[in-house]
């Protein structure tokens, strides 16, 4: 399952991956997020959450590759991801190098919270 909210206010996206992951799931989630980065000004922040992710499809890789273009061309300063199990990560690391700018920060927590204390401060 692919869930994707915005809020204005806290200039933040948050995109949650949970359960089994399918190729339909990522691609609808990429135009969700197409809707949704028009909300935003540059310099938002990202929170990743895969903390319910019970497996993805390599199928999903790319449009998750289209959504961190997405997010890149619009402005993204700062990216969250929330990995409890690093068996779990599914390359995200790897492609940041590939679809993000430099100058984009990346933060990988073990839990929410520690996410939400990174956000914060």
């Amino acid at each position: 399952m692919f869930e994707a909210e915005v809020d204005p206010s806290k200039n933040l996206i948050t995109i949650r991956y949970s359960q089994m992951v399918s190729p339909e799931d990522s691609r609808l989630g990429a135009e969700r997020c197409e809707v949704l980065v028009t909300e935003l000004k540059p310099g938002f922040r990202l929170l990743g959450d895969l903390t319910g992710l019970e497996s993805m499809d390599l199928g999903c890789l790319p449009h998750i590759r289209r959504t961190m273009d997405l997010l890149n061309k619009h402005g993204v300063a700062l990216v969250v991801r929330v990995i409890p199990d690093p068996r779990k990560d599914i390359g995200l690391n790897i492609l940041s190098l590939f679809h993000y700018d430099r100058r984009v920060r990346i933060v990988t927590c073990e839990t929410l919270a520690e996410a939400m204390r990174v956000l914060a401060g």
